[in-house]
């Protein structure tokens, strides 16, 4: 017996389908029969590859003592967060407030007739155990206190809605503000430091400070941190790290140690976009260690193998656990990548074995429950040795030697990962639905890297994924943010407009150094950013506070409040982003207006950046953009030899007819400066141009 959730598109909803919960989807028909029943709403968000979220799906969610409660005091509803991330960041926030942290699943308690939250939690056992109150004990004092508790509920819900509309508003600046090369400079001392080597705790990517951290090595800060030293190490630690999958390619979401060991094993689409960019940025930057580029054609190889539909667009995400056979009741953690050291020794001739514990972080004993991660001990190029181990290793996972797989179809659920009849590993569930976003932050670093490495067939696999997207995702004229399976749904939110609107402009400025390889239909990516960009000001920009709302102006119906995104987790955040986009925007276009928005949404965010620069490494970025932007006007041949620099703030414009005698023009908003006769000269302009902020 199933329940709603069978008829949704989500995997994440449909894992949820045979609880004996009473479940709903977010919809209109559920919160008015909330209202009319007087229930407490228990809203619980999550998503597929979230391994706390299945632990409590095949517990709490699963026991029939729990959802008998659950179904005659609660209406129960579940939301993908990767379907409706307004939902899931408002409601986080309540969860930040209450406790101080946050997580998933968030599980969080909403009043019937205005949505406001009044409880949240994250993981709830069935019994109690680590700390934490059995969740049938939660639900009989929630509902006995919504019950019971009238005034104090009032007040309790008040407080919140004050807090999130304070936060939703922001503190707008003073004249005393600090100047913003000042801000500039407190903006990168926070970033790098973040990013620095730490003695504890979980090791994530955190791409977006990395990148303000990287490119403000320009500026020669004097500073405690060696700036180009600490962002080498952030990429050593990727490409080196057990975090990287060094047999089959791809980054996992992050470790569970300081050292970059052991991985939590899920591989999440919008990592992998954000650390290619971020290794090709290194290495165009001059260093060029190859660990980074094996790593970035690794990840480009598990994208196309694993990660693409046929339609050209990027799957989202697979999952952490999976089956270590056909029989097995639950799937384990990390058993698709790990490996025993009796296997080694079977698959292995001993002079690979002896190489590769030379070179990983490979013993007896293993560093992962008696397994063994793989993690390189050493930078630098690996030998022909051991890049044949490695592909008998990848032979045992897939079932085929890697030159003959050029595509490993997903298992799309766990039904069909233990009955398929796989070659080798049963795989890791995939989440195969299409997210604008995150195929955005994946063309945006296949661009990237199609411009360092010369990989033209980078640059196709990233105009394949974006054709699909302007082919597919307009619907009735609008744009919209999800995919399944041919099917569009769900109105595109801030996140997908700025990510696509960049992703659209790096298509265009690596089209422009790729002009060779490049299909005619390719010619208008500046035009499509153009378009999209007058949709988004349409339907998201704040008239009043400036910046972009998270949804659009007829979509927010059901929300207590209307955020702008300004806080950058493991993706940039929207504003960031859109506010870096209409300086480039109005470098390409000579369209002054973009400007007046990115001035006008920066000093909405002044604040912020000010006050928690932590908070904010996108809104620094885009700062940066805002002051140093800089056009080299210049021939298509020029455009070639220099598109592979590391110049974080430069937009190319192609022309034929420049002053006679010179190699281009560096224009700096409304002026360009004098005539370049040579590339040195050029690029001596351009250096200077850049760090004029």
């Amino acid at each position: 017996m199933t329940n709603r959730l069978a008829e949704e598109k989500s995997l994440y909803l449909r894992k949820h389908a045979e609880n004996p919960i009473d479940w709903w989807p977010w919809c209109d028909e559920a919160l008015e029969t909330a209202r009319v029943q007087n229930k407490p709403i228990f809203l619980s968000i999550g998503y597929s590859s979230c391994h706390w979220c299945t632990v409590m799906e095949g517990e709490a969610f699963s026991d029939l003592e729990i959802a008998q409660y659950m179904n005659a005091n609660f209406l129960p509803i579940k939301v993908d967060r990767e379907e409706r991330p307004d939902l899931d960041s408002i409601y986080m926030q309540t969860l930040q407030f209450m406790s101080g942290q946050g997580g998933w699943p968030l599980n969080v308690f909403l009043a019937a007739d205005d949505l406001v939250p009044f409880y949240a939690g994250t993981y709830f056992p069935v019994d109690p155990r680590y700390g934490r109150p059995g969740f049938l004990q939660v639900l009989e004092a929630l509902r006995r206190y919504y019950d019971t508790e009238k005034d104090e509920l009032r007040q309790r819900k008040a407080l919140i809605v004050e807090a999130l509309l304070t936060s939703a508003v922001l503190q707008k600046v003073t004249s005393q503000e600090v100047a913003d090369n000042q801000l500039l400079q407190r903006g990168w001392e926070t970033c790098t430091g973040i990013i620095t080597s730490k003695q504890v705790g979980n090791s994530f990517p955190m791409i977006p400070y990395a990148e303000f951290a990287l490119r403000g090595t320009r500026f020669n800060y004097q500073s405690q941190y060696n700036g180009q030293q600490v962002c080498t190490q952030r990429g050593l630690d990727l490409a080196l790290g057990g975090i990287y999958d060094h047999v089959g390619g791809g980054f996992h979401r992050y470790t569970v140690d300081p050292t970059w060991t052991v991985p939590h094993f899920e591989k999440m689409l919008y990592d992998n976009g954000q650390i290619i960019e971020y290794l090709a940025n290194l290495w165009s930057g001059g260093i060029q260690e190859p660990a980074f580029e094996r790593a970035v054609a690794g990840t480009v190889k598990w994208l196309q193998r694993e990660m693409t539909a046929q339609g050209g667009y990027f799957y989202a995400a697979q999952d952490a656990d999976s089956f270590i056979n056909s029989t097995a009741i639950e799937p384990e953690e990390g058993t698709f990548y790990v490996w025993s050291y009796r296997e080694l020794q079977q698959l292995l001739t001993t002079e690979e074995l002896k190489e590769l514990q030379q070179q990983f972080a490979v013993t007896a004993n293993g560093n992962f429950e008696g397994q063994i991660v793989l993690q390189r001990l050493h930078p630098g190029e690996l030998s022909q040795t051991l890049e044949i181990a490695l592909s008998k290793l990848f032979t045992a996972r897939y079932g085929a030697i890697p030159e003959s797989l050029s595509n490993f179809p997903p298992a799309r659920d766990n039904q069909e990962a233990k009955t398929t009849n796989w070659p080798g590993r049963i795989p890791a569930v995939t989440d195969t639905k299409m997210i604008v976003a995150w195929n955005s932050l994946m063309i945006s670093g296949l661009a990237r890297a199609a411009e360092v490495f010369q990989q033209p067939n980078y640059l196709e696999l990233a105009a394949q994924a974006a054709r699909f997207i302007l082919d597919h995702q307009f619907v009735d004229g609008r744009f919209h943010r999800l995919n399944y399976e041919g099917e569009a749904t769900v109105l595109a939110q801030s996140e997908d407009y700025a990510f696509f609107i960049k992703a659209l402009l790096d298509l265009h400025q690596a089209t422009l150094g790729q002009l060779d390889h490049v299909s005619t239909q390719d010619s208008d990516w500046l035009e499509k950013a153009v378009s999209l960009q007058d949709e988004f000001d349409e339907f998201l920009w704040s008239i009043e506070l400036g910046g972009y709302f998270n949804t659009s102006s007829d979509n927010s119906q059901d929300l207590i409040v209307r955020e702008r995104s300004y806080i950058d987790n493991a993706t940039p955040s929207a504003n960031g982003i859109a506010i870096a986009n209409l300086v480039r925007l109005a470098l390409l276009t000579d369209n002054l207006h973009y400007l007046d928005l990115a001035e006008q949404g920066l000093t909405a965010f002044k604040g912020v950046m000010s006050n928690s620069p932590q908070a904010c490494p996108s809104l620094f970025t885009a700062l940066d953009w805002y002051h140093n932007s800089t056009l080299i006007r210049t021939s298509t041949e020029q455009i070639t030899s220099l598109i592979n620099k590391y110049l974080p703030t430069v937009a190319f414009a192609m022309v034929s007819d420049l002053p006679e005698g010179s190699v281009g023009l560096v224009c700096q908003g409304l002026k360009c400066l004098p005539a370049p006769a040579s590339v040195e000269q050029l690029l001596e302009q351009v250096q200077r141009s850049q760090n004029r902020g």
